[in-house]
């Protein structure tokens, strides 16, 4: 199995990427666009939950070939791949329902966080069980890994807080209303900063793991999860200042995101070893 063959084992991994592009492309004319907001914007964002839906459907497929739930890969890639439809879901229904049947703007926070929420837990079962089959256990011996699980949460958190609570409020949540969105603004990059130490642990596995055949599949991961870190962060940060905009910066990180975690989910595919005889 050449580079390629390895980089793209499945025809989803090259649909995805294809979709990806066409999102590169048209989030530029978007930007360059006067206009500030179009039905074009909304459609854009459509691309959030149709991405991660195929990617999750996808990825349980290729679930089944590891075992399903009866192995350590098959739970790690069905959770993640349920999280992707999960997260999938929400993002429809904040399209779908909320900005193009119901022409509310910002819904936020709404019932699609209800299904965004339900994202995080299962992103972080999954990868439980993916640093369980890279022997992770045997990382947390090493000093580094101990001390990276303790300073990059209190670091993701701290930073969050002072930019979502001290800058965009000013130090100050002023209604029972704003209760609900200060939850979820710092619920969403704890959630983050959980699965993005996972995937960090993970990274630093994965080149033993199967001869590190699935090092790509980690790579993207890891990266989809610590742009989604950034995507919920700005799209806090701007729904508080009043300054997002649908189809904008924030939504192109989402859109990167879920491309890069429905690649990585895909890219678990169980042919890779066996072309190789491992």
């Amino acid at each position: 199995m050449n580079f390629f063959q390895r980089l793209f084992p499945n025809y989803s991994t090259v649909l995805l990427l294809t979709v990806y592009i066409f999102s590169v492309f048209w989030f530029v004319l978007l930007d360059k666009s006067s206009e500030e907001i179009s039905q074009s914007n909304y459609f854009y964002t459509l691309l959030e939950g149709i991405i991660p839906i195929w990617g999750g459907l996808y990825g349980l497929f290729l679930a089944k070939k590891w075992g399903g739930f009866s192995s350590i890969i098959g739970k790690s890639q069905s959770l993640i791949s349920l999280g992707l439809i999960s997260w999938g879901i929400g993002s429809l229904i904040f399209v779908g329902y909320y900005n193009l049947l119901m022409h509310i703007e910002v819904p936020y926070p709404s019932f699609a966080d209800v299904a965004y929420i339900v994202s995080w837990p299962l992103w972080g079962m999954g990868m439980v069980y993916l640093s369980r089959a890279t022997g992770v256990k045997a990382a947390l011996h090493n000093r580094w890994s101990k001390y990276w699980i303790i300073i990059l949460p209190v670091f993701v958190v701290g930073f969050s807080y002072y930019f979502l609570v001290h800058v965009a409020r000013a130090g100050i949540i002023s209604s029972s209303d704003d209760f609900i969105k200060v939850f979820f603004d710092l619920a969403y990059p704890v959630g983050d900063v959980v699965i993005l130490t996972l995937a960090t642990i993970i990274y630093g596995l994965s080149f033993k793991y199967f001869a590190g055949k699935y090092r790509w599949a980690i790579y993207f991961l890891l990266f989809g999860f610590f742009v989604n870190y950034f995507a919920d962060f700005f799209f806090s940060y701007q729904t508080t200042l009043e300054t997002f905009v649908p189809g904008g910066l924030t939504d192109f990180l989402f859109v990167t995101a879920m491309f890069a975690i429905s690649f990585g989910v895909n890219s678990l595919d169980s042919r890779v070893v066996a072309n190789q005889n491992v």
